[in-house]
């Protein structure tokens, strides 16, 4: 079954009995950029009463009630994600605490309405595994190979030069073979693969 993340972050805010929800949806490679996110997001609302969230990233995922009763918040949040078939992606509520309470009920139905709200009518990319394929060329070849690389949207992680030139590019999974097929067809049969 296929994943789907964003392709831009999103957000929305809502007002439920003087207390300001501002969701926000974005999209990231792992948990190491979700909690950058998180911080930045933080740094935006130092006055913020909550910062609640929950990431779904490739099995990284996680989530917080930031203070909220247990349960209230992340879990919600995490669920819309989950219903949304999302993966990639950090949902973050920013919660400006307006003097009423709103019980256990409430806050769940708030943090979820947020998320929600963000997310409708969301255009969703497949997330696709992103794989690494390590390929020796000739100096000769190396431009050539640049040039392809850029071409494809791919992305050179690594390149080391000794005898030959060895490359790592990061590319989907489902693009590895056509991409052997076609660096083995610009060096004249001459790629080797690691």
């Amino acid at each position: 079954m296929p994943t789907y993340t964003l392709p831009a972050p999103l957000s929305a805010e809502l007002e439920i009995r003087k207390s300001r929800f501002i969701a926000y949806a974005i999209p990231v490679a792992d948990r190491d950029a979700a909690m950058a996110e998180l911080r930045r997001l933080r740094d935006e609302h130092p006055a913020a009463t909550h910062v609640c969230w929950a990431l779904l990233a490739g099995g990284q995922s996680g989530m917080s009630d930031d203070g909220e009763p247990s349960g209230t918040a992340g879990r919600p949040i995490l669920e819309v994600l989950r219903h949304h078939d999302l993966d990639g992606v950090l949902a973050a509520v920013v919660r400006y605490y307006g003097g009423v309470k709103l019980g256990a009920g409430g806050l769940v139905r708030a943090y979820t309405d947020a998320i929600a709200s963000a997310l409708l009518d969301a255009p969703r990319v497949e997330r696709i595994a992103q794989v690494s394929l390590t390929v020796e060329v000739s100096y000769a070849d190396e431009a050539k190979v640049r040039r392809w690389i850029d071409a494809e949207g791919y992305t050179l992680a690594d390149s080391a030069y000794a005898m030959l030139v060895k490359m790592t590019i990061r590319l989907p999974v489902n693009a590895v073979d056509a991409a052997q097929r076609a660096l083995v067809d610009m060096t004249q049969g001459k790629a080797g693969f690691f």
